[in-house]
C-alpha cells in the first residue's frame, strides 16, 4: 500500500494544479496523483478551446467571477514564467441585430461588475478588429486570449514529480474508505492511504463523491462539443476569437471562432448530449451513462424547457450546413468548403434535479475527502487560483 499525505484523484487541470499548489505551500508532505488513463490531461483539459477568459460573463458573486480574474493573470504569469506559448489576444462579442443589443449592454455590466475592462465598438471599428465579421455592436474584450491547456497541465506535472510527487497512471478508482483519521483509495493498481484526499475526476465527479460517501444533488450530465476547423486558405477569416451574444433562455454559449496557439481557427461547439460520459464520437455509446441521464429528473426538465434550441443543436450535429449557417451570422463569407471536422470534446455539467444548470464551481468536503463536483468554464482559465482554493480547504479540514 503507498502512504502520502494528499491523494487527489483526476490528473486533468484542476487535479495538477492543485497537487503543484500544495507542493508549493507544503514542501515537507507527500503528494499522489492518481489518473486512470496512460497519461495526464487527455479528456476535459485536452479537448477545449484553450481560451484564457477574461471572465465578462459570469454572475458577480460566484466562485467563477472571483477566481476567474486573479486566475487568468495568475495563469498568464505561469506561461511567461515557464515560456509555454500564449497569446491575450483580445476578442470581441458581435451583436448581429437590434434585439441583441440589450443583452450586449448587460454583458458590458456585468463585466463592469466583475472588474473586465470591456469597451463597445462600432461597425466600423469591428471591421478593424475582425475585417470578415459583421454586425452593428460589439464588446472589445482585450484581456481574452489563448493557451494550450494540456501543455500547461503536462508542465504542471513535471513540476509536480520534480518537487518529489508521484503521478501514478493507468489507476481507475473503485472504491473510498473514508475514515476518522485517514482516507483509502482503492484503484485498480493497489490503495493508497493518505490523510486527505481530493476528487478531481471531472466527468466521473459524482460518482466518486459518492464512492467518498457523499450523495451530490447534482447529477454530471455529458453534453457534447463538436467542432470544425478552417482550411488554412481560410484562416485569414477570423484574426483572433469572434463570438455571439449569448441567448440568456439557452444554457450554452453558441458557435464562435477561437483562432489556436498553435495555429489554425476552430469553429464552433455545438451542444449535444453524449451518450456516455467520454462519448466523443457520435457512434460512442454507453448504455448505463445514457440510462443515468435520459432517466433523471433534472435532465428531463431541461430537455422540456429547451426543446426547440436543443433540436437545431442536434440539427447542426447531423447537417453541416445549419452549421455553417449558425457560423455566417457572424462571418458571412464562411462557406461549407472552408470547413474540416475537428476533434470533439465532452463538457462534465452538473445539472439540479428543476432542469437548471448549476452555472458555478462546487465543492463539497466530507470527511478526509475534498469533492469538486463541478468544475465548469473557466476552470481551466482559473486553474491555478482553484488549486489554491481547494488547498485552502484542505487546510481548513486540518
Amino acid at each position: 500500500m503507498t502512504r502520502a499525505d494528499l491523494a487527489i484523484i483526476g490528473g486533468g487541470i484542476v487535479g495538477l494544479a492543485t497537487a503543484w499548489r500544495h507542493i508549493g505551500q507544503f514542501p515537507d508532505r507527500t503528494v499522489v496523483v492518481l489518473e486512470k488513463e496512460s497519461e495526464p490531461a487527455v479528456h476535459q483539459t485536452g479537448r477545449n478551446s484553450g481560451v484564457l477568459h477574461s471572465g465578462i460573463y459570469y454572475r458577480p458573486g460566484t466562485l467563477r467571477a472571483a477566481n476567474c480574474r486573479t486566475g487568468r493573470q495568475a495563469m498568464v504569469d505561469f506561461c511567461q514564467e515557464q515560456n509555454i506559448p500564449h497569446d491575450v489576444c483580445g476578442k470581441v462579442i458581435v451583436a448581429v441585430d437590434e434585439s441583441e443589443l440589450p443583452r450586449l449592454d448587460r454583458i458590458h455590466e456585468r463585466g463592469l461588475q466583475n472588474g473586465v475592462h470591456s469597451e463597445f465598438i462600432d461597425r466600423e471599428r469591428l471591421k478593424e478588429f475582425e475585417p470578415y465579421s459583421e454586425g452593428i455592436r460589439a464588446l472589445h474584450v482585450p484581456d481574452a486570449g489563448i493557451v494550450d491547456y494540456r501543455q500547461v497541465a503536462l508542465r504542471l506535472a513535471e513540476l509536480v514529480t520534480q518537487a518529489g510527487g508521484a503521478i501514478r497512471t493507468g489507476t481507475r478508482v473503485t472504491g473510498i474508505r473514508n475514515g476518522e483519521s485517514r482516507v483509502v483509495i482503492e484503484h485498480t493498481g493497489g490503495d493508497v492511504e493518505a490523510h486527505m484526499a481530493v476528487n478531481c475526476a471531472g466527468l466521473f465527479s459524482d460518482r466518486v463523491a459518492r464512492l467518498s460517501g457523499v450523495r451530490p444533488d447534482d447529477l454530471i450530465v455529458p453534453f457534447r462539443g463538436e467542432y470544425y476547423e478552417l482550411l488554412p486558405e481560410a484562416e485569414h477569416l477570423c484574426r483572433n476569437l469572434i463570438y455571439p451574444v449569448p441567448d440568456p433562455g439557452f444554457p450554452f454559449l453558441g458557435v464562435h471562432f477561437t483562432r489556436m496557439i498553435a495555429g489554425g481557427v476552430e469553429c464552433g461547439p455545438n451542444a449535444v448530449l453524449a451518450f456516455a460520459r467520454e462519448g466523443y464520437q457520435k457512434s460512442s455509446l454507453n448504455l448505463y451513462d445514457l440510462a443515468e441521464s435520459l432517466t433523471y429528473r433534472g435532465f428531463l426538465r431541461l430537455a422540456a424547457g429547451n426543446w426547440r434550441k436543443g433540436f437545431g443543436e442536434l440539427w447542426r450535429s447531423f447537417s453541416k450546413a445549419a452549421f455553417v449557417h449558425a457560423l455566417q451570422r457572424l462571418i458571412p463569407e464562411i462557406r461549407s468548403e472552408h470547413l474540416t471536422p475537428a476533434p470533439s470534446g465532452v463538457r462534465a455539467q452538473a445539472l439540479r434535479r428543476d432542469g437548471t444548470l448549476n452555472d458555478d464551481f462546487l465543492i463539497i468536503p466530507h470527511g478526509r475527502v475534498v469533492n469538486v463536483c463541478n468544475a465548469p468554464s473557466p476552470a481551466a482559465t482559473a486553474a491555478l487560483n482553484i488549486g489554491r482554493l481547494i488547498v485552502q480547504r484542505i487546510n481548513e479540514l486540518g
